[in-house]
């Protein structure tokens, strides 16, 4: 593998390594890693020596991984959509969510995505390439700047949400997973990472056995295998029996509940048949139930449930003893909700 260029993409061994390499003292190994997790670039490295910063730059070395080029903000909810360039051109998309608990950020792990899912606009494009661990880190790295205040900390939470699934790009999230929990850097604990998956069965059994331990969030969509083939692509090679083996392990291994999202497809998935199946395929887990109501992609053309048909989906969820909340949609007002983010290339 080539040397990345990034220099996002070291952890702060790697970096001092690297410092140590460039004929410089131990020292400015922790000097450039404050700045490089504080979002800055090179010319604002002031307490770094003008020769070192030259031949960093010379030698075609990146300090930050995205910038940011346009920021959309909600007039609902005030959800802020952030589109960030990659040093190829590339482009792709986030969303920082305000909670009362803390700022939340959706970041996107793969330029495009290979699942293709019925109802997501991520796959749209297809696969162009997998995000490096830095360049995951880099949207992080850019929001917390932008937002963060003298006495708090911009970003508190993460959920690998955005497109591309993460666990399609493993060793470049496992890398970012460490990298943003390090204690010399942002220091965002693990607890608070969130990784939402279409079910890549052998990569949740690997996370577990790997020591990682985000909240393993399972887009799940349909009760069954005969509905959920239909809506993702991913269930012809993974079934629904596979997937409630290994979050049951992951469960045991890490002991972290696991989520299942649910998108409220209407006709399809939200019958009461399904809600009984549902509770059946998850009893006896430690689990939680995310009904998301569809937000709409118009080159997909599926149609959201009604309102009444959620809750009432809801409530016999309940009935059954399942923990279950409906998602508050964020963002749809600005494609910024679930299911919509996609890459956009300017013209």
């Amino acid at each position: 593998m080539a040397e990345s260029k990034l220099l996002l993409d070291m952890n702060s061994d790697e970096l001092s390594d690297f410092v140590k390499d460039c004929g410089q003292p131990a020292f400015r190994a922790k000097q450039l890693y404050e700045w490089l997790v504080k979002g800055a670039d090179f010319d604002e490295m002031k307490n770094l020596p003008m020769q070192f910063v030259d031949k960093l730059k010379n030698e075609g070395y990146r300090a930050q991984g995205v910038k940011i080029i346009k920021r959309l903000e909600s007039q609902k909810d005030g959800t802020v959509k952030y589109l960030y360039s990659l040093f190829d051109g590339n482009v792709i998309e986030g969303v920082l969510m305000r909670y009362k608990y803390g700022n939340t950020i959706c970041v996107s792990t793969q330029v495009g995505c290979r699942m293709n899912c019925a109802f997501c606009a991520s796959g749209l494009d297809g696969l162009v390439r997998n995000l490096t661990a830095g360049e995951i880190l880099g949207q992080v790295v850019a929001v917390n700047r932008e937002n963060a205040t003298k006495d708090d900390r911009g970003v508190t939470n993460i959920v690998l949400m955005g497109s591309g699934e993460p666990l399609d790009n493993y060793d470049n999230v496992c890398k970012f997973l460490s990298l943003v929990s390090d204690e010399k850097g942002l220091k965002i604990s693990k607890r608070n990472v969130s990784l939402s998956t279409c079910g890549l069965c052998d990569k949740i059994v690997q996370l577990a056995d790997d020591g990682f331990t985000p909240t393993m969030t399972i887009s799940l969509h349909a009760p069954n295998d005969e509905m959920r083939k239909e809506i993702m692509p991913i269930a012809k090679k993974y079934s629904v029996k596979d997937i409630m083996r290994a979050v049951k392990y992951y469960f045991d291994k890490t002991g972290r509940r696991i989520i299942f999202e649910y998108s409220m497809i209407g006709g399809k998935n939200d019958t009461e048949e399904c809600a009984v199946q549902l509770a059946a395929l998850v009893k006896g887990l430690s689990c939680h139930i995310n009904l998301i109501p569809l937000n709409y992609v118009k080159e997909r053309g599926l149609g959201a449930s009604g309102k009444k048909n959620i809750y009432k989906f809801k409530a016999l969820l309940e009935s059954k003893g399942v923990s279950v909340t409906v998602r508050r949609s964020m963002g749809s007002d600005i494609e910024g909700a679930c299911g919509q983010l996609r890459r956009k290339v300017l013209k």
